[in-house]
C-alpha cells in the first residue's frame, strides 16, 4: 500500500501506552515523545542498513552489466563467423547443383536417344509381327493391355501413314484394320463403363481415344447414352435443363475438354430434341389458326430464351453469348423472318372482328363516315355549319361505344406489343411496334370512337325538335373514358419499344393528330346545347303564360315561383349534372359557360315578352332568383354575375317611381347601358303613366 505519514503516526500513537489514542487512558506527552525519539532512531538505523544493501545491489548490477556487454561481443564475433561459414557452403552448394544439372542435362542427353531407340526398336519388333502377319506379342493378346496395345497401335498408324503404299500396301491395311478394331473395342468400352457408372474407367479410356480419329464419335456415343431416358415429360424444356446440369457436374470427371463436349451436349439438344419439338407446335397451326400460332410461338421463343439463360451459367467456351444464340435463331429463323406479317393480318382480322360482332349484337349497319381532314373539321365548326351527315338520323340513345370492345381491342393490342417485343429483331422492334400502334389507331380510334362520334353527331337533333334525347354527352363521356385507356396503354407499352428511336416522334405526331381531329369533333357537339336552349324554350313556351305576371287577384298569389321556372331549372340542373359526368378538366368549365351565357340569353329574352304588375314582378324576380341558385351550380363566376345583374334589373319592375333613378345608379345597374334600364321599366303596366315616365326621364 502507498506510504501516508499521518496514518503511520497515528498508528504508532495508538499503539504507545498513554498516547491518547485509545479511550480510557490518560494522555502522556513524556511517553509519547520518548517513544517517537526511540521510533525515530529505529528508523535512522533502518535507513542506513537499506543504504548500505542498494549501494551493494547497485555494484552488483554494475559488475554483471560489464559481464553480459562483454558476453553479447563475444556471441556477435561468433555469429559473424558462423555467417561466413553459411555464405562459403551456399556458394559451395550452388557449384554443386550446377555440375548436378549440367551432369543431369548430359545424361538426358544420352538417355533420350537411348530411349527412342528403345521405342523404335519395340515398334520395328511390332511393325514385324504385322509384316509377318501374325501378331504373338502378348501386348496385342491380352484384353486386359488394351492401353498399351491402343498407344502402339496409334504410333504405327503414324508410321504407316508415311509408308509408299506400293511396297507396304498389306501392312498398312493390316495396322489400318487392327487400328479400326482397337478404337472400336474402346468405344464399347467407354460405352459399357458409362451404362455401368464407371466414370474413372470412362476417363480412362476417353484419355486413350483422345488420340484417335474416333474421339468424336465417343463423344457422340456419350452425348447419345446421356440423353436415354431424359425426355420422358411433356416439358421438353425442363427435361433439358436437368440434363444439362447432371451432365454439367459429371463430364468434367471424364473428358479432356468437357466445355466443349457440354457444348456439343447442348447444340445436339437444340438442333434435334428441340427444334423438332418447335416444328410440331407450329406447323400444326402456321396456316389454320394464325391466333394459336402466335401464341405457341411466343411461348416456345419465350421458354427457349429462358433456357439459355439457365445454360449460361455453364462453362461453354469463350463466347457462349454468340453460341446460345446463334442456335435459338437456327430454331426460330424461318419463323420469325416473316413474324410481324402474320402479326398485322392476325391483329386487323381480330380487331375487324370484334367490332363488327359488337354491330351485329345491336343490329347496325355501319354507315361511311365523312374522310375530311383536321382543316376542314375546323372549318366546320368554325362557320358552325351543320356536319355533311345527310339528314338526322335517331340513334334510340344507342352510344355505339362498348367498353367491353375496347377492353378486347386493348387486350388484344397489349398481347401484340408483348410478342413485339419478344419476337422482334431489336433493329426492327420501334418500327413492328409504330405497325401495331397503327392497327389500334385504325380499329379504336377510327372505327369505334371516330364513328361514334360521327354517328352521335349525326343524331344531335334541331334545336327546335320538342322532347330531344340528346345522347351525343354519353358519347362524349364514354368515349373520354376510352381515350384515357388508349393513352395509358400508349405510355405503359408502347413507349418503351419506341423510346430510344426515330419512331418516338412519329407515334407522338399521330396520337397529337388522333386527339385534335376528336377534340374538334367534340367542339361540333356544342351544337348539343342549342338543343338544351331549344328544350328550355319548349318548356318555358308551354308552361309560361301571360297571367303568371298580371294576375287578375293581385292579393291572392300563393305560388313563390312560377311552374315554367321550376321544370326549367330542373331540366337545367340535370344537363349540368350530365356534362360534368361526360367531360372533364378545362372542357367542363368551357362548356358550362358557354351554356350558362346562353341560358342567360334566354331568361333575359324571355322576360322580355311579358307586362308585369306589382305583384307580378315580384314573383318574376323570385323566378330570377331560382334561375340565380340554378346558375350556382355551373360553378362560373361570369355566369353568375350574368344572372346577379338580371336580378338587379328585374327589380325595376316593382321599384316604387320616386326610388328608380336612385336604384338605377346603383352598384350592379350604374355601368349598364340606358336602353337596357329603360327597356326592363317599360314592361311595368303602370309605365304609361305620367308620373312613371316623368320620374325614369
Amino acid at each position: 500500500e502507498p506510504f501516508v505519514a499521518d496514518e503511520y503516526i497515528e498508528r504508532l500513537a495508538w499503539r504507545t501506552p498513554g498516547g491518547g489514542s485509545r479511550g480510557g487512558e490518560a494522555f502522556d506527552p513524556k511517553r509519547l515523545l520518548e517513544e517517537f525519539v526511540n521510533h525515530i532512531q529505529e528508523l535512522q538505523v533502518m535507513d542506513e542498513r537499506i543504504q548500505r544493501k542498494v549501494e551493494k545491489l547497485e555494484q552488483q548490477c554494475q559488475k554483471e552489466a560489464k559481464e553480459f556487454a562483454k558476453k553479447v561481443q563475444e556471441l556477435q564475433k561468433s555469429n559473424q563467423v558462423a555467417f561466413q561459414h553459411f555464405q562459403e557452403l551456399d556458394e559451395h552448394i550452388s557449384y554443386v547443383a550446377t555440375k548436378v544439372c549440367h551432369l543431369g542435362d548430359q545424361l538426358e542427353g544420352v538417355n533420350t536417344p537411348r530411349q527412342r531407340a528403345v521405342e523404335a526398336q519395340k515398334l520395328m519388333k511390332y511393325f514385324n509381327e504385322f509384316l509377318d502377319g501374325e501378331l504373338k506379342s502378348d501386348v496385342f493378346t491380352n484384353s486386359e493391355k488394351i492401353k498399351e496395345a491402343a498407344d502402339i497401335i496409334q504410333k504405327l498408324h503414324l508410321i504407316a501413314q508415311e509408308l509408299p503404299f506400293d511396297r507396304f500396301s498389306e501392312v498398312k491395311s493390316k495396322i489400318a484394320s487392327k487400328y479400326h478394331d482397337l478404337e472400336c473395342q474402346l468405344i464399347q468400352e467407354f460405352t459399357s463403363a458409362q451404362r455401368r457408372g464407371e466414370i474413372s474407367r470412362m476417363r480412362e479410356v476417353a484419355a486413350v481415344l483422345l488420340h484417335f480419329k474416333g474421339y468424336s464419335h465417343c463423344v457422340d456415343v456419350y452425348i447419345k447414352q446421356c440423353q436415354e431416358g431424359a425426355f420422358l415429360r411433356n416439358d421438353v424444356f425442363e427435361d433439358a435443363a436437368i440434363l444439362c446440369q447432371r451432365v454439367n457436374k459429371q463430364v468434367g470427371e471424364v473428358f479432356s475438354n468437357p466445355e466443349t463436349v457440354l457444348a456439343k451436349l447442348i447444340q445436339n439438344i437444340f438442333e434435334v430434341k428441340l427444334q423438332s419439338y418447335v416444328k410440331d407446335q407450329l406447323e400444326e397451326h402456321r396456316k389454320s389458326d394464325a391466333e394459336q400460332y402466335l401464341k405457341n410461338l411466343y411461348d416456345l421463343y419465350t421458354r427457349t430464351t429462358n433456357l439459355s439463360s439457365k445454360l449460361m451459367e455453364f462453362n461453354l467456351g469463350t463466347d457462349k453469348q454468340t453460341f446460345l444464340s446463334k442456335l435459338i435463331k437456327s430454331i426460330f429463323i424461318s419463323y420469325l423472318e416473316n413474324y410481324i406479317e402474320v402479326e398485322i393480318g392476325y391483329l386487323k382480322s381480330r380487331s375487324a372482328m370484334i367490332l363488327q360482332r359488337y354491330y351485329d349484337s345491336k343490329n347496325h349497319q355501319k354507315r361511311s363516315i365523312g374522310t375530311g381532314g383536321i382543316q376542314d373539321l375546323k372549318e366546320r365548326i368554325r362557320q358552325r355549319t351543320n356536319l355533311p351527315l345527310g339528314p338526322s338520323i335517331d340513334t334510340h340513345g344507342e352510344t355505339f361505344l362498348s367498353q367491353e370492345v375496347v377492353v378486347n381491342l386493348l387486350q388484344e393490342t397489349k398481347q401484340a406489343f408483348e410478342r413485339c417485343h419478344r419476337l422482334s429483331d431489336p433493329s426492327d422492334l420501334p418500327k413492328n411496334a409504330f405497325r401495331i400502334f397503327s392497327m389500334l389507331v385504325e380499329f379504336l380510334c377510327t372505327e369505334h370512337i371516330d364513328y361514334a362520334l360521327e354517328t352521335g353527331l349525326a343524331g344531335i337533333p334541331s334545336s327546335d325538335s320538342k322532347n330531344a334525347n340528346l345522347y351525343f354527352l354519353d358519347v362524349v363521356h364514354q368515349a373520354n373514358t376510352i381515350f384515357h385507356l388508349f393513352d395509358k396503354q400508349f405510355n405503359d407499352h408502347l413507349m418503351p419499344l419506341i423510346s430510344s428511336s426515330p419512331k418516338l416522334s412519329e407515334c407522338l405526331q399521330k396520337k397529337k393528330d388522333i386527339i385534335e381531329q376528336m377534340e374538334v369533333k367534340l367542339d361540333m357537339g356544342i351544337d348539343t346545347l342549342n338543343c338544351m336552349i331549344g328544350q328550355m324554350k319548349h318548356i318555358l313556351a308551354a308552361e309560361q303564360k301571360k297571367t303568371d305576371f298580371k294576375p287578375e287577384d293581385e292579393n291572392n298569389v300563393l305560388i313563390q315561383y312560377t311552374n315554367a321556372c321550376v321544370k326549367v331549372c330542373s331540366y337545367v340542373r340535370k344537363q349540368v349534372e350530365k356534362i360534368r359526368k361526360s367531360m372533364d378538366g378545362k372542357n367542363v368549365d368551357t362548356v358550362l359557360m358557354e351554356l350558362g351565357v346562353r341560358f342567360h340569353r334566354l331568361i333575359y329574352e324571355h322576360l322580355q315578352q311579358y307586362s308585369y304588375s306589382c305583384m307580378g314582378g315580384m314573383l318574376a324576380i323570385c323566378d330570377v332568383a331560382e334561375y340565380r341558385k340554378c346558375a350556382k351550380d355551373f360553378k362560373i363566376a361570369l355566369v353568375l354575375q350574368l344572372f346577379d345583374t338580371l336580378h338587379a334589373l328585374c327589380n325595376l319592375l316593382v321599384v316604387a317611381p320616386d326610388n328608380l333613378k336612385q336604384v338605377c345608379s346603383g352598384e350592379q345597374l350604374a355601368n349598364l347601358d340606358k336602353n337596357i334600364l329603360h327597356s326592363f321599366v317599360q314592361l311595368r303596366v303602370d309605365y304609361r303613366s305620367a308620373r312613371l315616365a316623368r320620374h325614369f326621364s
